[in-house]
């Protein structure tokens, strides 16, 4: 494969087949129950094919279908277990790895972006890719200037990327409804739409240069967090400093101990709070591919390493707004009537909408409890019965949930702390997030 596939025709086709292929598995399923084959053997085979052919078509795609991946995979801890566990191995392998470009095009586009004589800064390039993501992939070489040499990592984006980036996410719109089946309880449509808007900023790898460099500057030295300076970087090349580490957030997710899970998801917890104060940006993209090991020179738990800067969040106040934290003390403190009339001022309740105060409780009061409590563990338990909750139509949750309106300001940061407490709760990690609120979130203390 020498570029992303570009013809609308054949990406269209093989997105189409997702939800075909699923009716025709449950359909097979069905016969195969008729016939006498046990109920969650049935199911369990019909997920796991299911699982198999979404994730890797949509890896194999990459563009707009691999992020579409990489976004629903965050939510994976929300599924209830007998879902999510066949699609788990699937979802973790997507967040870290993709088919690989062949090396004559990698060097092809150096030459196109760099110039003829990109050769004599980029040494040692390896011919095959750290990582691979979404929209371009990662080689390690060695960087030559005038202050010396050192190691960098250089992130070559495909040929056709932003055709087949629109193109997918247009198509996955469309088709959003009879996707959703496969992956219950994700509004895969609000999801699309939200990455449509990030579209012109991802493909754009001066822009993430430019968030890239001011988070590295402001973690310079940081004791908890490393991020990779910027080296060099055109519109489709971004070079930065070659970060070295033991894997990823998903090898802790997958086998890490207590300790680190409590460690690591801690880290990741302060980086997501701290970086709108330190940078006026909130890294917007938290899936655990994103999130590096950096072992302490005992061989224990170290710093997190932060890759990935094309999805920011840049803040007009450069801080997060002070009315999350204000409404998010009040609904610590239980006091639902005031938060009804503070939600009504933001813009949360439209004005004709009524929400009783008990009523808004009953929706929003789990979700307050990590804020309300010293330490919080975070589990897939937690997650499931708050997506079980909500998603509930016969419950008191549901209609406040139709109700509540969420401003397109806030949009953004919304689904970056669920994808981030998605991680947390599939770390399984213990969490001091009210004392993380009191020291990061402007208006959460007074």
């Amino acid at each position: 494969m020498t570029e992303l596939p570009r013809r609308a025709v054949q990406r269209t086709a093989r997105l189409a087949a997702l939800p075909l292929g699923y009716a025709g598995r449950t359909a097979l399923g069905f016969g195969k129950r008729i016939g006498g084959a046990p109920a969650d053997t049935v199911l369990t085979e019909v997920q796991q094919r299911t699982a198999e052919q979404l994730f890797r078509t949509l890896g194999e795609l990459k563009g707009g279908a691999m992020k579409v991946g990489q976004a629903m995979s965050i939510f994976e801890a929300a599924l209830p277990e007998e879902l999510a566990a066949p699609y788990r191995e699937q979802l973790t392998r997507l967040q870290d790895s993709a088919p690989p470009m062949p090396t004559i095009t990698v060097r092809q586009i150096l030459t196109e972006q760099l110039g003829d004589d990109w050769a004599g800064h980029l040494l040692d390039l390896d011919p095959m890719p750290a990582a691979a993501a979404s929209i371009g992939q990662v080689h390690k070489a060695r960087w030559r200037d005038d202050t010396g040499e050192r190691d960098v990592a250089v992130k070559v984006q495909y040929p056709g990327a932003a055709a087949a980036l629109r193109s997918d996410l247009r198509q996955l719109s469309r088709l959003a409804r009879s996707i959703g089946p496969m992956m219950p309880g994700i509004d895969v449509r609000a999801l699309v739409t939200e990455l449509q808007e990030r579209t012109v900023e991802e493909l754009d790898y001066t822009l993430e240069a430019q968030a890239q460099a001011a988070f590295a500057a402001e973690y310079l030295d940081d004791p908890d967090i490393v991020v990779p300076d910027v080296v060099a970087h055109s519109e489709k090349v971004l070079v930065t400093e070659w970060m070295e580490s033991a894997g990823s957030l998903a090898q802790v997710i997958r086998a890490g101990t207590q300790a680190e899970r409590d460690h690591y998801g801690g880290q990741l917890a302060h980086f997501l709070f701290s970086c709108p104060a330190r940078t006026g940006m909130l890294h917007a993209d938290p899936h655990p591919g994103n999130f590096r090991l950096l072992p302490a020179a005992d061989g224990g738990p170290g710093r997190l390493g932060v890759l990935d800067f094309g999805a920011v969040a840049r803040l007009p106040q450069r801080e997060l707004p002070r009315t999350i934290g204000a409404l998010i003390r009040i609904a610590s403190m239980d006091d639902y009537d005031q938060l009804v009339t503070a939600l009504r001022d933001e813009g949360f309740i439209r004005e004709r909408v009524r929400i009783d105060a008990d009523a808004l409780r009953s929706y929003l009061g789990p979700f307050i409890e990590p804020a309300a409590v010293e330490q919080f563990t975070f589990s897939r338990e937690w997650m499931q019965e708050q997506f079980r909750r909500i998603n509930d139509p016969r419950g008191d949750a549901f209609p406040v949930m139709l109700r509540l309106n969420l401003p397109a300001s806030y949009l953004l940061i919304h689904r970056t702390w669920v994808g981030a407490i998605g991680v947390l709760s599939q770390l399984g990690a213990t969490v001091p997030f009210r004392a993380l609120l009191e020291e990061s979130l402007p208006g959460f203390a007074g």
